[in-house]
């Protein structure tokens, strides 16, 4: 169980947007999330992978070097 605080514009339009459908707030917060989850995931993953190039501790790949040994 999760409560979320939304700013009351959001709040107005997710209840507008819930009685036109007849769908509850709750399945619009959910399909929001789902939606989103995996983008936010990808952010945080590329970040956190980008710090650790910078700090030398991941190597990058030239493409040259990537599709080497693929072929195979």
């Amino acid at each position: 169980m999760i409560g979320v605080r939304l700013p009351q514009e959001i709040e107005r339009r997710l209840d507008a947007l819930a009685k036109a459908t007849g769908r509850t707030k709750t399945y619009y917060v959910r399909e929001a999330i789902l939606e989103h989850l995996d983008d936010l995931e990808d952010a945080y993953l590329a970040e956190a992978t980008l710090e650790r190039v910078r700090r030398g501790e991941e190597r990058v790949l030239s493409s040259d070097e990537f599709w080497r040994g693929l072929d195979d």
